[in-house]
């Protein structure tokens, strides 16, 4: 190659540099990728992408959309007024996508599941009652409903016999509408001391013994791995009772790839086993700022099974 030649393609291959290197800043500042859709139905929680999607509820599941995602979950949707709540459930079916879990009782005060005190099981009630209105108009059929403190004055049989009963009831109410309550482990170790459902073993003994299509398993990757590990043993073991999936890195509770756990193992362990379920974005992200959300979309490209 003569130097004429070097030179000038030396020009073109910079100026083609400068011109993906102005794409990729401007992709940052916008946020929108425009990737294709997401083999696995990963489900975004709002404000976890809020400075790529922006402030507003429509705007994010909107870019969320642009940028591969074809579903969404909200943990304290019930807590929206109706009006934004039909706002949500409006923008998914236009959309195409589709509307995971939200929660329909949650207490981390009260052993609501584990005591007999009939005030606090009526009160479970009246929350699984209004969960089915707001899971219509969200057009969903996954309710999580937290099973609250164990209780420290009662024998632990007594305690699982306790809650047995009271997921009897809530599955009697959610079957005539097809309605799914998920039930999540929450680690003792480092979040969630005294909680009563804490380990995948006690929750598929309790949905067996409940033994209701209404009553599944939610297996959030982050607490199983911080309580029990063994993680894809553990799903297998579990698998006919699992209906809901959500993920985070350990330690840290962040976005995949900041951590310990194999994301490309274990959801392409899932995948392979034939789950097309949620798979929810239930964590936060560990660089601030739209770089740091970024990233954590390139992470989430990264184990997308194949």
């Amino acid at each position: 190659m003569n130097r004429q030649s070097f030179i000038r393609n030396s020009m073109l291959a910079s100026a083609a540099l400068m011109v993906g290197t102005e794409r990729s800043a401007s992709a940052l500042s916008s946020g929108k990728t425009n990737g294709p859709p997401f083999r696995m139905k990963f489900s975004p929680e709002f404000d976890i992408f809020k400075e790529l999607g922006g402030k507003d509820v429509v705007d994010q599941i909107k870019w969320g959309h642009d940028n591969g995602f074809r579903a969404w979950e909200n943990t304290f949707l019930a807590r929206r007024p109706v009006v934004e709540q039909e706002r949500i459930s409006k923008t998914i079916q236009q959309l195409g996508m589709e509307f995971g879990q939200f929660v329909g009782t949650l207490t981390f005060k009260d052993a609501t599941f584990a005591s007999r005190n009939k005030a606090i099981r009526d009160n479970v009630l009246q929350d699984v009652k209004a969960s089915i209105e707001i899971a219509k108009r969200m057009n969903t059929k996954y309710i999580h409903n937290v099973l609250g403190m164990s209780d420290p004055k009662l024998p632990w049989d007594f305690q699982m016999a306790n809650a047995i009963e009271l997921l009897k009831q809530i599955a009697d109410l959610y079957e005539p509408h097809g309605l799914i309550m998920v039930m999540e482990t929450m680690n003792h170790r480092v979040n969630h001391p005294g909680m009563f459902l804490h380990t995948i073993p006690q929750a598929y003994a309790m949905a067996k013994a409940v033994g209701s299509p209404s009553l599944k398993l939610l297996f959030d990757v982050y607490h199983v791995q911080i309580q029990e590990g063994n993680l894809m043993d553990t799903l297998d073991y579990a698998w006919d009772e699992i209906a809901y999936l959500q993920v985070g890195d350990a330690p840290g509770r962040n976005e995949p790839t900041t951590g310990e756990i194999n994301f490309v193992n274990v959801l392409q362990h899932v995948y392979d086993k034939g789950y097309r379920g949620f798979v929810g974005l239930e964590h936060g992200i560990k660089n601030p700022g739209k770089e740091g959300e970024q990233k954590a979309l390139v992470a989430y490209r990264s184990i997308d099974p194949h």
